[in-house]
This record gives structure tokens, C-alpha cells and sequence, in this order.
């Protein structure tokens, strides 16, 4: 699993809300987890490439001598 996450907010019909939830319990997994492969499988069939490592904007360079 990613290291670093962010919060994607979204509204949903109630009703798929409950059987999503139900689904996914009966299957031991977490409305996250199946939200997370959701997405990964969709920027994958679209060709979208990204980064899953840190982030480049925290990287330190080794000083030179």
C-alpha cells in the first residue's frame, strides 16, 4: 500500500452505499481497498502511468565533497 495517502470525497445513492458496504465485508475486504483497486485498475486501462514512491519533492540529494 501507498505510503502517503490523500482523502478523495464523494456522494453516493444510500442505497449502493449499504450494498457496496455489505459486498465488500462479505468478501473481507474494505470499501477502501476496493475503492483503491478501482482506481489503480482504471489509470491502468487508460495507460495513465504515476508514481507510488515518495515524493520527489522530499528527496535529498547526497552533498558532494
Amino acid at each position: 500500500m501507498e505510503k502517503k495517502t490523500a482523502r478523495l470525497t464523494l456522494l453516493i445513492d444510500p442505497h449502493k452505499k449499504r450494498a457496496f458496504e455489505q459486498l465488500c465485508a462479505a468478501q473481507d475486504l474494505t470499501p477502501s481497498q476496493v475503492v483503491r483497486q478501482l482506481i489503480r485498475d482504471y489509470l491502468h486501462d487508460h495507460g495513465v502511468a504515476y508514481e507510488t514512491g515518495p515524493d520527489p519533492a522530499t528527496w535529498k540529494v547526497p552533498e558532494q565533497e
